[in-house]
């Protein structure tokens, strides 16, 4: 099995990654818009905490299932649990070290249709309302 590192900008939070990833996705909804992201989906049991456990902080919005980790320090965003597929992780294609992104296919999925959940989800959040 490979095992990949990845790590923040700052390196204050390192983990790895004990799964060959077998393509790149993307995904359209609000968040993942604004921060550019471009991930791999990885087995929750692959994804391991090897340094800085302390400085993730985590973001959560609409229906708070999914988990956003990014470094405190230096901000960058890491690795998410999926609220979709909640036993795996997207994992910041770009914090892998040596990772050759460009071999892998990139594939688009949805995230602007998922329905939003609350009593006043933002306006610029696109996706059907639903009132809790």
């Amino acid at each position: 099995m490979t095992v990949h590192s990845g790590s923040c900008h700052c390196g204050g939070v390192r983990f790895t990654i004990a799964h060959e990833p077998d393509e790149l996705t993307t995904c359209d909804c609000s968040l993942c818009v604004k921060r550019n992201a471009v991930m791999v989906k990885v087995p929750e049991a692959a994804l391991r905490i090897e340094a800085g456990e302390a400085l993730l902080a985590t973001y959560q919005w609409n229906t708070m299932r999914a988990k956003h980790h990014f470094c405190s320090r230096c901000g960058i965003y890491v690795f998410h649990r999926k609220r979709a597929a909640p036993d795996q992780y997207g994992v910041n294609v770009f914090c892998l070290d040596g990772f050759d992104a460009a071999a892998l296919p990139l594939r688009a999925t949805e995230g602007v249709g998922m329905t939003l959940v609350g009593d006043a989800p933002r306006r610029e959040w696109s996706g059907p309302r639903e009132a809790s």
